[in-house]
């Protein structure tokens, strides 16, 4: 019998970036799931504070060479790749120049976020699936890590829901403490209604007239997980009525997530 697959989409993971409870608990998650018999992918942002030449990264040319469209514009897409640091593993990392080369991941040095972390999440989002669909792997669980992931499940309910490659893919999302809220919500209804999709299919991602992505990305996925022992009001609230893995510590959460993995694949 083949392995079940789960796709990591996350926006950071230890050792390339050290941000919080994020790379932590990616740094071991993929591995420790892998070692139980799944086969696993890794996805992530190629910010410019990673060390390309310390970790290794060099290009795929094979699935490089994709343009995508945010807001009307085009934006090359490279991807680039590494192996995980004592661990039979890859790590695919999402590269572009004018969105990802700066030596700041979501804000200058001062601080202040940056006034198209919109447009990169929405390229980053779309650039995650149309590599997928490139490598022809079809993944059983989709299993997305922070704020900058959170328009993966409208997009796979909505402009991707017929692609084969992803016909019978499970929709996790893990909320974390680090919340993406405010911010001007026209413009984003706009840059991230691709395709056919229209602002009232984000709605979700607006709570009391304010962006909240977590929230929406919870509602839109089947299942969600508890990545922080607190978290805000409207997105724990989101969970409630789904199925969901309540939190727990880093060492404990490795097996309870493998456990719900188990559980939710077990439900087919």
């Amino acid at each position: 019998m083949s392995k079940k697959r789960v796709l990591f989409i996350t926006q950071e993971m230890g050792p390339y970036t050290a941000l919080g409870d994020i790379s932590a608990m990616l740094k071991r998650l993929p591995k420790h799931v892998q070692e139980n018999g799944y086969e696993i992918r890794v996805l992530m942002p190629k910010f410019g504070t990673i060390n390309e030449r310390r970790h290794r990264l060099h290009e795929v040319v094979r699935l490089s060479g994709m343009n995508i469209i945010v807001d009307d514009d085009d934006f090359p897409l490279i991807i680039k790749v590494a192996s995980f640091p004592g661990a039979r593993m890859q790590v695919y990392f999402l590269d572009n120049e004018e969105f990802f080369s700066r030596k700041q991941i979501f804000e200058d040095t001062k601080g202040k976020r940056f006034d198209d972390n919109m447009e990169r999440m929405v390229f980053f989002c779309k650039g995650v699936l149309e590599t997928v669909k490139k490598f022809g792997w079809a993944p059983d669980i989709v299993s997305c890590h922070g704020w900058f992931t959170s328009l993966i499940p409208l997009y796979l309910k909505t402009v991707y829901k017929n692609e084969p490659i992803f016909e019978n893919a499970k929709l996790l999302y893990t909320a974390y403490q680090d919340e993406f809220e405010g911010g001007d919500a026209e413009k984003f209804l706009r840059i991230a209604a691709i395709n056919d999709l229209g602002g009232e299919d984000l709605q979700d991602y607006i709570h009391e007239d304010a962006i909240n992505l977590q929230r929406g990305a919870i509602l839109q996925s089947e299942m969600a997980v508890s990545g922080s022992e607190a978290l805000a009001d409207a997105v724990a609230g989101a969970m409630e009525g789904k199925e969901n893995l309540p939190f727990s510590p880093l060492d404990d959460a490795l097996a309870d997530h493998l456990t719900f993995y188990n559980k939710i694949l077990d439900q087919e």
